[in-house]
């Protein structure tokens, strides 16, 4: 029942693309991560995704369209919905998830994360 501190906790990283674990609740993962540039198209077929941008913005692209996410918004993915989020500069955002899923929903990616390292 401790107090998190998001900025400090961002403080503590620079990788982008390597969500961290800082909080979990039930099945849940609470995760911090860094994002710039062009991640990959992928689904999760068992989980939804939320991701709540604490600074910069992001689009998040589906295969029909294009959404801006900006500073204090959020956006929940459905499963099964193919998504990709991009970053024009680094953006910071907080994303909730089971804690069983695969943050590139099984596609072969160098930044793929099995178990985010917790700080």
């Amino acid at each position: 029942m401790d107090v998190i501190n998001l900025s400090s906790k961002l403080a503590l990283f620079t990788e982008q693309w390597t969500p961290k674990l800082v909080g979990e609740m039930d099945d849940y993962h609470v995760k911090l991560a860094k994002i710039e540039g062009d991640f990959v198209f992928h689904a999760h077929k068992e989980e939804d995704e939320l991701f709540l941008v604490l600074s910069g913005r992001f689009r998040m692209d589906y295969r029909d369209r294009s959404e801006w996410v900006e500073t204090g918004e959020m956006v929940i993915v459905p499963k099964g919905v193919e998504h990709k989020p991009f970053a024009e500069k680094e953006c910071s955002v907080l994303l909730i998830e089971k804690a069983s899923v695969d943050h590139t929903g099984g596609v072969e990616d160098p930044r793929r994360v099995e178990n985010p390292d917790k700080i």
